[in-house]
């Protein structure tokens, strides 16, 4: 069998990279649960329709499709794709079961998403998400839209990465001035907005006369409200300077007021209002996140999300919501491939339980599962090699420790100082810092 040939967008992380991931969804999560989202994990597959009636989305979706698939036979399995982000199947999970729930209902869920986008730096088609979402009956008070950057701002904070800046926009702000304005089209404009960053504002202001109608006044006064951004609530000082108003405008405006000063009183200099994020995909419909890692801007966001009211709806009843999610293998890939992200050995294992012979290995796995019941990673010299062999067996591997059994009494060397001492498998303890391996 000839050498694999890797695929690029299919990330998969090496041992002590995969040890990392599992303590920064730990930490992840612990937040999380201690605002009270509960987990929820959804099948990875949904309805074409379903996927691909909000935002631009068509070129990114994976079809399933059985290898044996009848193309001319009746909609089945052919119908559907691989998830492209986790709030669409969220909303299709509340519609199913809105009886069982009780709302407000706030979940969290972390798992993998597919999309067929090309793959750079920090970019992947297949990736993991760690989402929160707050979804309520009928209304959501616009408190919940405060709430998100704190909780999110908690959970980064505690993981040993860069500081983070998170970007937050109303998008009745931007479709209150463009109809203000005049312009027929605001998602159109919406849309163009959200690629200044790709394109720049030049290009952005061509789009916007030949998608969105715009003339070249307009698509002036439009860039002008994409440049305003400020760390507090000054922002509406700004946007009143425009000199535009409608009725949505000044409700997007009171609205994104609320979460800046929600932000700066409990997590002072942790959001600023930048009137250009516009978020690309269309069911967002008040307030929208984007955030940055310092010293990582070029890359882009890696967290975002926003208020959608009406992306899950069954008739007269609908379930508005408000969601951000981490892209967990966005941020790990792009702390990895600067080499920011290490952790303390490459292996779970705390001790290694030497083996003198083989006919004295049981009295060795003794040992190691009285270690094991109190919670101490151990494992077994995989052979009755000299012991100068064994202790390099475990430094090669960042094993902090090496366990003698012995006749009459047992001794536990800490091979990184050479202090070798008396130690019995029912009591002893290692240092806290080398129970678990260490992530920085």
């Amino acid at each position: 069998m000839s050498k694999p040939t890797p695929i690029s967008g299919f990330p998969e992380w090496t041992p002590d990279q995969r040890m990392i991931e599992q303590y920064v969804l730990d930490r992840i999560r612990s937040t999380f649960e201690r605002y009270g989202f509960a987990p929820l994990e959804t099948r990875a597959v949904e309805p074409l329709d379903q996927l691909l009636r909000k935002g631009e989305t068509s070129k990114e979706v994976y079809l399933l499709r059985r290898l044996q698939a009848d193309v001319d036979g009746p909609a089945g399995d052919d119908a559907l794709g691989l998830h492209f982000d986790l709030t669409v199947p969220f909303a299709r999970y509340v519609l199913e079961n809105a009886g069982k729930l009780q709302f407000p209902f706030r979940r969290y869920q972390i798992q993998k998403v597919w999309r067929g986008e090309r793959p750079q730096e920090g970019r992947y088609r297949e990736f993991l998400q760690a989402d929160i979402d707050i979804v309520d009956r009928d209304t959501l008070a616009p408190h919940h839209e405060a709430e998100m950057p704190l909780v999110i701002g908690d959970a980064l904070r505690s993981l040993p990465i860069p500081p983070v800046r998170i970007q937050v926009n109303n998008r009745k702000i931007c479709e209150g001035f463009y109809r203000g304005l005049g312009l027929t089209d605001p998602e159109a404009a919406l849309r163009a907005v959200d690629k200044l960053d790709k394109i720049g504002p030049v290009r952005v202001a061509e789009l916007l006369i030949a998608a969105a109608g715009a003339t070249e006044a307009q698509a002036k006064a439009v860039l002008a409200l994409a440049e305003i951004s400020a760390p507090d609530a000054s922002f509406a000082d700004a946007v009143n300077a425009l000199g535009v108003s409608h009725p949505l405008l000044d409700e997007g405006v009171a609205e994104l007021v609320q979460v800046m000063q929600t932000a700066a009183e409990h997590a002072p200099g942790l959001c600023v209002a930048d009137l250009r994020i516009a978020r690309g995909l269309d069911y967002y419909t008040g307030t929208v996140y984007e955030t940055q890692l310092v010293g990582y801007e070029r890359f882009g966001s890696i967290c975002s999300g926003g208020r959608y009211d009406n992306l899950a709806s069954a008739g007269a009843v609908a379930f508005p919501g408000v969601g951000i999610s981490i892209g967990v293998t966005r941020l790990l890939g792009l702390l990895f491939g600067a080499g920011a992200l290490t952790i303390s050995r490459q292996v779970p294992t705390c001790v290694v339980v030497a083996v003198a012979s083989e006919a004295q290995r049981a009295g060795s796995n003794r040992v190691a599962e009285t270690l094991r019941a109190r919670g101490i990673s151990t494992e077994v010299a995989p052979s009755a090699a000299k012991f100068g062999k064994q202790i390099r067996y475990a430094e090669r591997r960042g094993i902090p420790y090496v366990w003698f059994p012995g006749a009459d009494e047992d001794e536990v060397k800490d091979i990184r100082t050479g202090a070798q001492v008396p130690a019995r498998a029912e009591v002893w303890e290692p240092p806290a810092a080398d129970l678990r391996p260490m992530v920085s």
